[in-house]
């Protein structure tokens, strides 16, 4: 293939990364409709009980409304024993755990499934299913549909996440490939944002699963104009596709070129890694013997401890945002809210670990602040500023580690330990849903204590970890060895036994002056 040269890039965004970015966005502003589900359908079960039971405190004048309410519930919660003692509620939350399930299972197929079969009808199928998915309980409003339904939700999540994010960045010039990973999370505030108030507005079970999936039907024809990633394309040989993509405009034929010459370029060094770990005669390594070297262990050991931190901090403190006190509906809406400034991280001056231990200390000591407070008699809004910025902070050092993760590792291995980071992110989220709540309805001791804690540990981790901003992506483990690092294991190590030897030698030095001082009593020496 012919290499273009090296200053080539486009004068602007081209009509086709325009409808790949547009459309990618809608997906991401609708994902959050079916991701925070179970905070809305708790709220709306709890009030359908309440009126169900004839305990609500609505006054004389309202009480035909609230009929009104729970009339288009009350069958399917008198069969699921609503009557009795209101006990559903109380299993919302394992819709919640088996989300988390259906999260883990995406991660671990979702990768592979998309390499095979492409990102585009991957991403395509999911889409639809997700879609559906919020159809289904407003139609059959069964407890079992439900809670099997969250879990297929939950592995359509998983799977858009992956594929919208590598056909994002695929189709971004690699001079501005740190904006898609900001950009999209942003949709996802805004559509955190548009949930609540349409949650709201949706004050019966069917309303709100009706409210939900009716948007995402109307624009699943947007979705076909979506093209495949151009990597993918070029690795399966079929350029006709490419040929199609470039015939639609000069604008799109520059940016294809460019595309194919960045991941042309990419195929080269990975195969010329490959080549040099390969010795003469011999058979190249296997992925597990690149694993065990220490360098790549202890970067792998750092980043699947952060990942699994944030994911405890963040959805811990998104999936219990009505435990602090502030109406569920305005504080989802103040959550999705308190994402958006994430947007501006790529702005910001600093490398990868100066922001991520930046993000993750102050992650910490605003969830440590949030349980101060909690604690006094403040007002339950300032409770929640305080933790919502912790998830700010928090949601900033995802985002950082995203990109922290591919310009850590080697490139023989740089795949397998990104699966395995994403896989203790689902982890951690699946932990936080096994946690049960405390009797009041807040936010237990443990789990702010675990909030707060896990950031401000993973802060002093990334000491262990080098600077990669401006550096070229490592192809071998010796590349890894010689990325600049503040500390390491061997320099620890050596500075440990430096100071040991330094104070053996003060002690020694202080034993003889002790003996060769006179005896003020004896005249001795």
């Amino acid at each position: 293939m012919k290499r273009l040269a090296p200053d080539l890039r486009p004068a602007s965004v081209s009509p086709l990364q325009l409808s790949v970015y547009c459309r990618l966005s809608l997906i991401f502003f609708f994902t959050p409709f079916l991701f925070f589900l179970d905070v809305f359908a708790a709220a709306v079960t709890a009030e359908t009980c309440r009126h169900d039971n004839g305990t609500g405190s609505a006054a004389a004048g309202n009480q035909s409304e609230a009929e009104e309410v729970s009339e288009d519930d009350a069958d399917w919660w008198r069969s699921e024993g609503g009557n009795q003692n209101c006990g559903w509620t109380d299993l919302l939350r394992y819709g919640q755990t088996l989300f988390s399930v259906g999260l883990l299972l995406g991660s671990l197929v979702g990768g592979a499934i998309s390499d095979r079969y492409g990102k585009r009808p991957v991403l395509l199928v999911c889409v639809c299913v997700h879609a559906v998915c919020a159809l289904v309980p407003a139609v059959l409003p069964q407890l079992l549909v439900f809670l099997a339904v969250r879990c297929v939700t939950g592995v359509c999540c998983c799977c858009i996440n992956i594929c919208a994010f590598s056909l994002a960045v695929e189709w971004t010039s690699p001079s501005a490939r740190l904006w898609p990973p900001a950009f999209l999370p942003f949709c996802f505030s805004l559509g955190t944002m548009g949930g609540a108030p349409l949650a709201w507005l949706s004050p019966t079970w069917t309303r709100l699963h009706l409210a939900m999936a009716v948007p995402q039907l109307v624009c699943l024809p947007l979705y076909l104009a979506i093209p495949e990633s151009p990597s993918w394309l070029l690795l399966k040989r079929k350029m006709d596709v490419l040929d199609g993509y470039r015939s639609n405009s000069p604008a799109d034929k520059q940016c294809v070129d460019l595309l194919l010459d960045s991941a042309w370029s990419d195929l080269q060094k990975a195969a010329e890694a490959q080549k040099a770990e390969t010795p003469a005669g011999g058979h190249a390594p296997c992925d597990i013997a690149h694993l065990r070297h220490p360098t790549v262990l202890l970067r792998l050991f750092i980043m699947s401890y952060l990942s699994a931190a944030s994911a405890l901090t963040y959805f811990g403190i998104c999936m219990n945002i009505g435990s602090f006190g502030v109406g569920v509906y305005s504080a989802q809406f103040f959550s999705g809210l308190s994402e958006a400034p994430c947007l501006l991280v790529p702005l910001i001056g600093l490398g990868r670990r100066p922001i991520s231990m930046l993000a993750l200390l102050l992650s910490g000591a605003a969830c440590f602040v949030s349980l101060l407070l909690s604690r006094c008699d403040v007002a339950p809004v300032l409770v929640m500023t305080s933790a919502l910025l912790g998830k700010l902070c928090i949601l900033a050092a995802t985002f950082i580690s995203t990109l922290y993760c591919i310009e850590l590792f080697p490139t023989v291995v740089r795949q397998r330990c990104i699966s395995l980071v994403n896989l203790c992110f689902r982890l951690g989220c699946l932990v936080n849903t096994l946690v049960p709540p405390s009797p009041g309805g807040a936010i237990s001791l443990a789990a702010m204590v675990a909030y707060s804690s896990g950031p401000i540990i993973g802060c002093a981790l990334c000491l262990l970890l080098p600077e990669t901003s401006h550096i070229p992506l490592p192809d071998s483990v010796e590349d890894c060895d010689r990325q600049p690092r503040l500390l390491s294991m061997r320099a620890l190590w050596r500075t440990g036994c430096f100071f040991s030897k330094l104070m053996s030698a003060e002690s020694k030095k202080t034993q003889k002056d002790d003996k060769q001082t006179p005896d003020t009593q004896t005249g001795l020496i």
